[in-house]
C-alpha cells in the first residue's frame, strides 16, 4: 500500500507538478514514485524528484518562484531544489558525475501517471535504471532497486535503450546485471541472451586487450570512496572533468548564470 505522507507535503507535490502542468513544462517524475509505477515497491519519500532537461529547469524555476517557492540552484551540473517550509521538491538534470545528462527523449519516453491527483508522466523504467547506476556510495547504494526494475518489468524492458543510454559506461551495467543474476539466478532470462553475450564479449575483449593510457575512473563512482587516488596518489580527476564540460555545455541555459553566493551553489551528492 503506498505510505502515508503528511498532508503539507502532499500539498507542495501537487502544488510544484500542477504549476508544471499549467505552463507546460516538459518533465517526468522519477525516484520512489517511478519505482512504484514500476515494481510495486512503496517506500516513504521526503521530496518528489522530477527529472527535465537544463534548459526546461532554467524556465521552470521562474515560474516556480512566483508561486511563493524558494528556489535555490543547489549544483548548476544537476540539481535545484523548491521548498515550502521544511519539505522540497527536486529539479534533476543529470547526475553529479557529470556522466549522464537528462534529454529530452528521456521526458518524452515517460508513462502516464496520477500523483497526488496530478495527470502528470514517469519516467521510463530503461531511465530509471539509468539514473541509479551510479548511485553506488558507501552511504547508498541503488543496485536492489534497479535489481527490482528489472525484475519487475520484464518482458517489456528495452534493452537496446538501456546499451544506449549507458553508452561508454556498460560496464557499470554489467556490474548491475551481475548481481541482478546472483539475486535471481531463476529469473536470468530476464536479461536477454543476446544481452549477456555482448557486455560479457566486450568485458572479454578489454580484458585481452587493456589500453594502458586509460585513465581511473574511480572517481565518478564516489569522489569520497576514490579520495586518496586523487589526493595521495596523483591520479587525473576525471569527475572534475566531467563537470566542467558539463558547465560549459549548460552555458546557453540562463539559470546556470545564476548570481548566487557562491556559498549557495556547493557541489552536493547525487542522491536521486
Amino acid at each position: 500500500m503506498p505510505t502515508e505522507i503528511p498532508e503539507e507535503q502532499a500539498e507542495l507535490f501537487s502544488q510544484v507538478l500542477g504549476v508544471l502542468e499549467e505552463q507546460h513544462v516538459p518533465y517526468a517524475v522519477s525516484g520512489a514514485f517511478a519505482l512504484r509505477q514500476h515494481t510495486g515497491i512503496c517506500r516513504f519519500t521526503k521530496d518528489l524528484d522530477l527529472f527535465m532537461t537544463a534548459c526546461t529547469r532554467a524556465q521552470a524555476l521562474p515560474y516556480l518562484r512566483e508561486q511563493g517557492f524558494q528556489c535555490d540552484l543547489c549544483d548548476p551540473v544537476w540539481l535545484a531544489k523548491a521548498r515550502k517550509g521544511e519539505f522540497f521538491v527536486d529539479l534533476i538534470t543529470g547526475m553529479s558525475n557529470g556522466v549522464l545528462v537528462v534529454e529530452d527523449s528521456w521526458v518524452k519516453r515517460a508513462s502516464p501517471a496520477v500523483i497526488h491527483g496530478v495527470k502528470t508522466r514517469v519516467l521510463a523504467p530503461e531511465e530509471l535504471v539509468a539514473s541509479k547506476i551510479f548511485v553506488s556510495r558507501r552511504e547508498r547504494f541503488d543496485g536492489a532497486d534497479i535489481a527490482h526494475v528489472i525484475y519487475g518489468t520484464y518482458p517489456t524492458f528495452d534493452w537496446d535503450r538501456e546499451l544506449q543510454l549507458m553508452g561508454e559506461h556498460w560496464e557499470m551495467l554489467l556490474w548491475s546485471l551481475l548481481l541482478f543474476r546472483y539475486v535471481y539466478p531463476a529469473q536470468t532470462h530476464y536479461v536477454p541472451k543476446a544481452v549477456w553475450n555482448e557486455l560479457l564479449q566486450r568485458f572479454q575483449r578489454e580484458i585481452a586487450n587493456p589500453n594502458p593510457k586509460a585513465r581511473f575512473r574511480g572517481s565518478l563512482v564516489d569522489d569520497n570512496m576514490f579520495a586518496i587516488d586523487l589526493n595521495e596518489w596523483g591520479l587525473a580527476n576525471l569527475l572534475e572533468d566531467n563537470r566542467r564540460r558539463r558547465l560549459r555545455e549548460m552555458e546557453h541555459c540562463t539559470e546556470t548564470k545564476s548570481t548566487l553566493p557562491r556559498s549557495r551553489r556547493v557541489v552536493q551528492r547525487q542522491s536521486a
